[in-house]
């Protein structure tokens, strides 16, 4: 039976009553949800409703209640101030983008010294009705603020998988390590994909993103021995920013290490950034991973990049995004 996470299910809030004022109200809102069918439960100073009686609840708390000392949260999170939880509401698009797995697989060649395409990374795209596309800064927004990350980052990477099938090359695929909560349960689903598809394990490199954003390591180190288990890869981005020290990533063994964009565009005639790229390239030999630098747009930053020792390259230079791959 899937968790709660892999459906699409109506939200429900935690609403705090604090002050006097506030509190003499409770009994009075608590009935009226009642016999609107919005009501879940009460306890002493909040009570739970579901999304579709949030609006009503606005309504009533601007115009009765101290809207200063109300307060919400989803999912036993910190509180929020009630003013906040429109912002949240407004972004109830996503759930439908996740329960029609409205998500478009786009390629990106990774290619090696020579130019060769050695793999592509999969990037998801998110269509509307009318052909545009939504920016997946603005999707994974959403998807946070409403606790469907892990429900979105799930249907991007089945989409991927089954667009590896196509592509037949070593493929790159991002996850989020911070929405999955069991590897063994929530990525299984995954590894069956694959195998139903028959595809090699070794031609799958999973690749941590927002690696800054990971507190837990031991987590991560999880899923990426379970990965490992099943014959996958996998890649970290952001080194200097999420990974600090060459034991930690010496713990972690990643297979590929992804030299992040702004260290990468211009580094031909930055001393800066050629510094840092050196020492990522240095740091990626030592535990034995393979240097990858993203987002070249110029020949003279590729001449740099391959003279000074990365192997794998990405970016513009090569080919933009496409639905149809780069042969």
């Amino acid at each position: 039976m899937p968790c709660k996470s892999c459906l699409v299910l109506e939200l429900q809030y935690d609403i705090q009553l604090v002050g006097y004022q506030n509190l003499t109200m409770m009994e009075k809102v608590v009935n009226h949800f009642k016999r609107r069918g919005f009501f879940v439960s009460a306890y002493d100073d909040y009570f739970i409703i579901q999304e579709s009686g949030v609006r009503e609840f606005l309504d009533f708390c601007n115009d009765y209640m101290d809207k200063e000392h109300v307060y919400f949260r989803l999912e036993n999170r910190q509180w929020q101030p009630i003013s906040e939880i429109e912002a949240i509401v407004e972004m109830k698009w996503i759930d439908e983008v996740i329960r029609k797995k409205s998500v478009i697989s786009y390629s990106q060649p990774i290619v090696n010294a020579r130019e060769e395409i050695y793999a592509y990374e999969i990037l998801s795209r998110f269509p509307r009705e009318d052909g545009s596309l939504i920016y997946p800064n603005e999707i994974f927004t959403a998807a946070r603020s409403r606790g469907r990350l892990y429900a979105l980052d799930r249907i991007c990477r089945m989409a991927a998988v089954s667009y590896a099938a196509v592509l037949q090359k070593k493929t790159f695929i991002n996850f989020i390590p911070t929405s999955i909560y069991s590897p063994e349960f929530c990525l299984q689903t995954t590894v069956q994909l694959a195998d139903r598809l028959g595809i090699d394990p070794n031609q799958f490199v999973f690749e941590v993103v927002e690696s800054d954003k990971v507190d837990d390591i031991e987590h991560l180190k999880s899923i990426l021995n379970y990965y490992k288990q099943k014959g996958f890869q996998y890649a970290l981005d952001d080194v200097g920013e999420g990974y600090n020290t060459l034991e930690m990533l010496a713990d972690l063994q990643p297979h590929y290490m992804k030299l992040d964009i702004k260290y990468v565009q211009g580094v031909s005639k930055d001393s800066e950034k050629q510094t840092v790229a050196k020492q990522f390239l240095a740091k990626a030999f030592e535990v034995n991973a393979t240097p990858l630098a993203e987002g070249i747009e110029s020949r003279e930053d590729f001449e740099w990049l391959k003279e000074n020792g990365y192997q794998l390259f990405q970016g513009y230079l090569f080919g933009k995004p496409s639905m149809t791959p780069h042969r």
